[in-house]
């Protein structure tokens, strides 16, 4: 029935924080992140009954999203943004949901069972309530588990295959996770995660932990046993009309793929020359900047020890604060608190960043996967901590929770667009390259090496799954059409990284479309805003002010985020 009274009600930013709170109710994995301390004990229902659950209430919110907007006040600046996002995020779910994504859903990360482990690693644990929490959220685990199993059986019955190749790394993943792989003691994730509980609950734990094993040992094996040869032969990669409809989720725009693509080749051109340039500071001489690199890796600066680099890294990110704060950026003391850590194993290679809770009383963490390394050389971390903890992922995130109440809970949390947030992350590099931060030659050919693997992502991300054509004025195979085997020879010849970090980078790809070309153009979406705003300011554009409003505003889409900051 509809509202007999259009002009009274909520307005949108009200409709989108109903909709985190009603969201938290069948996902409490989202409810831990967020802080949520009723959340701990739960884990979400993963089967199609739950994925259809969500989807439901992402369909009424839009009816009342509609609604809202119909009413005076609406049209505010804050009122407008947050319903701009929420219509955009929710269209894009929903085609997600319609399509059937989620019922082959397989890959390196980004899939039921990785979020379900990683909310373990964030899930508070300081006293014995907590771990009672972790406990009954332990004996959750199977029920999720099979969950998502009965999720991709419904896939295998309407032909939606996930890839072959995603799918191998998967198990070998659930394999580790078991503690089964050669070398491990038969202790598997969740066992050696409980055991830092305390004695009180220990046979409590422990049961909870081994049936928490046992489910990743029964997924592990229907895996192998039954869904690997289903989908044996079917493609790893989707296609110009899937890859669309996940480009458009990543990314919050409907993108010419085509002129991506190009872009892509244009910026892998302009990073070339500018990595020769910094190679020759270092190795006179050398055939290509990658044989700098290497030669760095056996005579570059190098950081020994896994405490030590997670010691260093933390040092890194606090100088970077001192630098940026009150010159650059005004930062809320809570904002500048952010902790350094070491990954968990048996994740991907990639590092990665987690938002503060709510309260900031988890604060935000950057994540290193070692791979098993002991040193660690600095050319390949530095920028990478500029993008994952300050002024990257940390200072946008953390400062939207720490501005919420001004926008909504939903555009401060879970209304996130990947493509804007690791926009501002590669942002981020690159200001701190034109502030002067990478001025040795080392961490400038480490940055430019980075920035050249997320061009790498454009061309090789959209080139696999459209099959396009490589470009005439390539130097790599011009005239062929793009395979998985051609990307990882491709990336080899043009990144630093080693063949298995590589590998895992292509796998994800694989896993999920569509995402990694958000760095390249997020970040082309905030250069593009900022320049607008310079323009329409002249001499009195104040960068400062300009980077606190734009960090102030919220998540929105590429298309929507270069309207807004054009207009700040």
């Amino acid at each position: 029935m509809k509202n007999p009274h259009p002009n009274t009600g909520p307005l949108p930013r009200e409709v989108a924080d109903s909709y985190v709170d009603e969201l938290i109710a069948l996902d409490p994995i989202i409810g831990t992140y967020l802080g949520v301390r009723e959340s701990s004990g739960k884990l979400p229902d993963t089967s199609p009954a739950g994925r259809d659950a969500v989807a439901r209430l992402a369909r009424t919110t839009l009816v009342r999203l509609d609604e809202a907007e119909a009413r005076p006040g609406a049209d505010s600046e804050i009122e407008r943004r947050c319903g701009r996002l929420l219509r955009e995020r929710l269209t894009a779910e929903l085609a997600l949901h319609d399509t059937g994504e989620e019922l082959r859903w397989v890959g390196n990360l980004h899939t039921v069972p990785h979020a379900v482990r990683e909310i373990f690693t964030v899930t508070p644990m300081e006293t014995e309530e907590d771990w009672a929490a972790i406990a009954e959220r332990l004996r959750a685990v199977p029920t999720a588990f099979e969950g998502y199993r009965a999720s991709l059986e419904l896939g295998l019955d309407r032909k939606l295959f996930g890839a072959p190749r995603p799918t191998a790394t998967f198990i070998e993943q659930l394999t580790e996770w078991a503690g089964e792989e050669p070398g491990a003691d038969g202790r598997g994730w969740f066992e050696e995660f409980a055991s830092a509980g305390p004695e009180a609950l220990r046979a409590e734990l422990d049961t909870a932990a081994r049936a928490a094993t046992a489910s990743v040992v029964a997924l592990r094996d229907w895996m192998r046993e039954v869904y690997a040869p289903s989908i044996e032969g079917s493609p790893d990669t989707v296609g110009r009309e899937r890859y669309g409809v996940l480009a458009r989720y990543f990314n919050g725009a409907d993108l010419d793929l085509d002129e991506a693509y190009a872009y892509g080749w244009s910026e892998f051109h302009r990073l070339l020359a500018e990595m020769r340039t910094e190679a020759e500071k270092i190795l006179p001489g050398a055939a290509t900047p990658w044989v700098a690199l290497a030669h760095l890796d056996e005579h570059g600066t190098r950081i020994e020890g896994v405490e030590e680099v997670r010691a260093w890294l933390q040092e890194l990110m606090n100088e970077a604060i001192e630098a940026l704060d009150g010159t650059h950026f005004e930062l809320a003391a809570r904002v500048r608190k952010v902790e350094s850590h070491i990954a968990p194993p048996g994740g991907a290679a990639a590092p990665y960043y987690t938002a503060p809770s709510e309260d900031f009383s988890r604060p935000g963490r950057t994540w290193l996967p070692t791979m098993g390394d002991t040193s660690f050389p600095v050319y390949d971390l530095v920028s990478t901590w500029y993008h994952e903890g300050v002024p990257g992922h940390h200072l946008q995130l953390a400062q939207w929770a720490h501005v919420a109440e001004n926008l909504s809970r939903y555009q401060a949390t879970v209304g996130i667009v990947s493509a804007n947030a690791e926009g501002w992350a590669l942002y981020a590099e690159r200001l701190m390259d034109e502030l002067g931060f990478l001025t040795d030659p080392e961490r400038r050919l480490g940055y430019l090496d980075a920035q050249m693997m997320r061009a790498l992502r454009v061309i090789v991300d959209i080139g696999m799954h459209l099959e396009l054509e490589i470009p005439a004025d390539s130097p790599f195979h011009p005239g062929e059409r793009w395979t998985p085997d051609l990307a990882q020879e491709f990336y080899d010849a043009h990144c630093s990284r080693p063949t298995d970090y590589v590998a895992s980078e292509l796998t994800r790809y694989l896993t999920i479309p569509g995402q990694a070309i958000g760095y390249k153009l997020g970040e082309r979406a905030w250069l593009l805003g900022r320049e607008n705003a310079r323009r329409r300011h002249g001499d009195a554009f104040d960068a400062k002010a300009w980077h606190m409003a734009a960090l102030s505003q919220g998540s929105l889409g590429l298309d929507d985020l270069v309207d807004e900051l054009s207009a700040l």
